[in-house]
């Protein structure tokens, strides 16, 4: 058993074979999906898709590329959001200074909400962080008392980054860029940190691992990524997939003992 812990179900590349991509992940040993939301009405979304389809979970979150949204009106309606069934955690949240599509100080106070509701509502949260590390650990180091965990998304730093993230209790999530060639660094981290502190998951429709790079991403695909994790780690497939269910089990607060029905019913 597999779990694809980070997917955007939503996203138009489903939006007409959903129930073939499901199967398709079953098939393959995945089966739970966690869908993320990226903003209000992709949160809706995913809550409505996590309520559809029995192996299918969700998160609520505003990414930082959306974070001029967040105004009174917006918190109020997701933090009513959050607090609906099978919702397991708050994100994808964080900070993105690579593409900076918005001013850094409106994806700072963004982030600073969404960790305050995450403290309120007693839920984990999903971060995107990509070249902002520095304002990330500052951000989230007060909050982390208070927190129920974090795992960073598509995990893209190196190990000393990886260290901090680790001190502060949270899970590094292992995308299919880790099957790339030139992915030294992210194998890196792999190999060193905690077996008990890593996650797997796909990010479809987007970081297609090898073998079938340049197509659209699904999450049956996340088992190539537990595959490449074995490889790195000297391990087999079997303690891989175990480990991080385990893993995600553990940071979402999910019911190991439930395993989802192999069809698409509610």
């Amino acid at each position: 058993m597999l779990i694809d812990t980070h997917a955007h179900l939503d996203f138009p590349e489903f939006s007409n074979d959903l129930p073939s991509v499901l199967d398709r992940a079953m098939q393959n040993g995945v089966q739970r999906i966690i869908t993320i939301g990226i903003n209000l009405a992709s949160s809706q979304q995913v809550i409505d898709l996590a309520h559809r389809y029995r192996q299918v979970y969700a998160t609520v979150g505003i990414h930082p590329h959306d974070a001029f949204l967040m105004d009174e009106e917006a918190l109020s309606i997701f933090r009513s959001l959050a607090r609906e069934d099978r919702v397991l955690a708050i994100g994808e949240t964080g900070l993105d200074y690579h593409r900076d599509r918005q001013p850094r100080a409106i994806q700072r106070k963004c982030l600073n909400r969404q960790l305050e509701v995450a403290c309120d509502l007693k839920l984990p949260v999903v971060f995107h962080i990509r070249e902002a590390f520095d304002d990330f650990f500052d951000i989230v180091a007060p909050y982390v008392p208070s927190l129920a965990g974090g795992v960073l998304h598509c995990f893209s730093g190196d190990w000393n980054i990886a260290v901090k993230a680790l001190d502060l209790g949270f899970y590094l999530s292992i995308p299919g860029t880790v099957t790339f060639p030139q992915a030294s660094k992210q194998q890196d981290v792999v190999k060193k940190a905690p077996f008990d502190r890593l996650l797997v998951e796909t990010d479809a429709p987007y970081l297609t691992p090898v073998p079938f790079r340049g197509k659209v991403n699904e999450p049956s695909y996340v088992y190539y990524t537990a595959k490449k994790v074995a490889e790195i780690r000297g391990c087999t497939l079997d303690e891989v997939a175990r480990q991080t269910t385990s893993n995600a089990c553990a940071v979402f607060h999910l019911n190991d003992s439930s395993t989802p029905r192999s069809d698409n019913e509610s």
